[in-house]
């Protein structure tokens, strides 16, 4: 893994603080993210997506089989 010296000292930590300080970073992370407008590309495409299932609910896979369909891929 490569590391940065200058956050060697995070590294030292205990676990705790570390998960805690990771945590921190993630929501200034989400909280920056959620700011964002969602590009209009990407609205459409949702919409259609919906569009989709709405007219063919049966289409749809369940996330459970989603997973097992990848876990046999690998």
């Amino acid at each position: 893994m490569n590391r940065h010296p200058e956050f060697a000292a995070l590294f030292e930590l205990p676990v705790a603080e570390r998960l805690e300080l990771v945590e921190d970073l993630w929501d200034s992370i989400a909280d920056e993210i959620d700011a964002q407008p969602v590009p209009e590309a990407v609205v459409r495409e949702l919409r259609e997506r919906m569009a989709r299932y709405d007219a063919n609910p049966e289409s749809g896979i369940p996330w459970e089989e989603v997973k097992r369909r990848l876990r046999e891929e690998k």
